[in-house]
């Protein structure tokens, strides 16, 4: 089967930028190659038209076309006559798009079109209390009544979708997955009491609680680390630049000598900081289904998270990780004191993570459904 993802994140070599999405569909497609299907991935949004084979996939890039009140047009028919253009010279059986900007409102292809949700405009827009654009509004509707099947990465999502677009659209769940022979456990306990944050530092990622639950792990524990890595964001709400220089203004004195802020690093080093923390925090008002909390518990990590919405479905709480409100500044931060000073929990936690995503997160699994879900709309 030749398989087409379009989306505007993918973690290729020279990448404008790398989000969940492109995390997310780059696991996917490492397994369906692997598995011996063929796979595209046209990646709009980036600096140039180009194309290229890496890792076995096919990456088409496409550069948008800025031409004021026709872009959103004439970029859509461009990724559109891309896709065409590629089915030609190797045909494509089913092309798999995100919900994100309703990238695919206007493109018409000659195979089926699934849409997977992994969050659209409108849905982070309700999550972080913000109005949508009613022109994004319109362009995500579309694409979804217009998609031929319907996938999402949790139920939540998909529950939220159908409330805010009034729509019924039956989604087929299959969450976001990780290679779990990258991602391993490390039994090893670290001594470090290093807190660990990888994710955008952006106001709905939570990260500006983070600041609150530091500066009372210090009270307690004064060696306490704490280690952000992620693109710096502006922040919506306040205009203001920098979303970590708001951060640190609410760190207290003795806290910010323990902070080290890394930006942004390449995906694959990811994985030694993860290897490197005692525990990971993830404090998130606004997600779909993260990659970062199954990255950090494949590799046996306690993680503190966010317990809204969709969290119930990656974390069962008390078992194999800790979810509290990421208002609930005290709870939270006890819950990280705990773990820095219980060795033994720390592993007990890790390894039942470790089980749960071996069982459920496994990209193994979950390729082998998105299989069976493609091939009963080609049928």
């Amino acid at each position: 089967m030749h398989i087409g993802f379009i989306t505007s994140h993918f973690p290729f070599d020279d990448a404008k930028s790398v989000g969940g999405i492109g995390t997310s569909i780059k696991n996917l497609s490492d397994e369906l190659v692997a598995l011996g299907h063929e796979v595209s991935v046209f990646v709009y949004g980036q600096e140039k038209d180009d194309k290229f084979i890496e890792g076995g996939i096919t990456l088409v890039t496409i550069k948008n076309i800025k031409i004021k009140g026709f872009s959103w047009f004439l970029t859509r028919k461009k990724i559109q006559n891309t896709i065409l253009k590629e089915h030609k010279i190797s045909k494509i059986d089913i092309v798999e798009t995100p919900d994100w900007d309703g990238i695919s409102s206007f493109i018409n292809l000659h195979c089926p079109v699934v849409m997977r949700l992994h969050g659209s405009d409108t849905y982070f827009c309700y999550l972080d209390n913000r109005p949508v654009k009613w022109i994004n509004k319109f362009h995500e509707k579309k694409a979804l009544i217009k998609a031929n099947g319907h996938l999402s990465v949790s139920k939540y999502t998909a529950d939220v979708t159908n409330q805010l677009f009034h729509i019924n659209k039956n989604f087929t769940i299959i969450p976001n997955g990780i290679n779990t022979n990258l991602f391993n456990i490390d039994y090893t306990c670290n001594d470090a009491k290093t807190i660990l944050y990888f994710g955008g530092i952006i106001r709905k990622k939570g990260v500006l609680e983070i600041p609150h639950f530091f500066n009372q792990v210090i009270k307690k524990i004064p060696d306490a680390q704490l280690i952000l890595i992620g693109q710096d964001m502006s922040d919506k709400l306040t205009g203001n630049a920098s979303t970590f220089q708001m951060m640190q203004q609410l760190f207290s004195e003795d806290a910010v000598l323990n902070v080290k802020f890394l930006g942004s690093v390449p995906y694959q080093e990811i994985k030694q900081h993860i290897e490197s923390a005692t525990l990971c925090v993830f404090p998130s008002y606004a997600e779909a289904l993260p990659v970062s909390w199954i990255e950090a518990m494949a590799m046996g990590k306690p993680v503190v998270a966010s317990n809204v919405g969709w969290a119930k479905e990656v974390i069962d709480d008390g078992i194999d990780g800790f979810l509290v409100h990421p208002s609930q500044h005290s709870e939270f931060a006890n819950k990280i004191i705990q773990l820095l000073q219980n060795e033994g929990m720390q592993k007990e936690l890790g390894i039942k993570a470790r089980k749960k995503i071996e069982q459920k997160f496994s990209m193994s699994i979950l390729a082998e459904q998105s299989l069976l879900f493609y091939k009963s709309l080609i049928n």
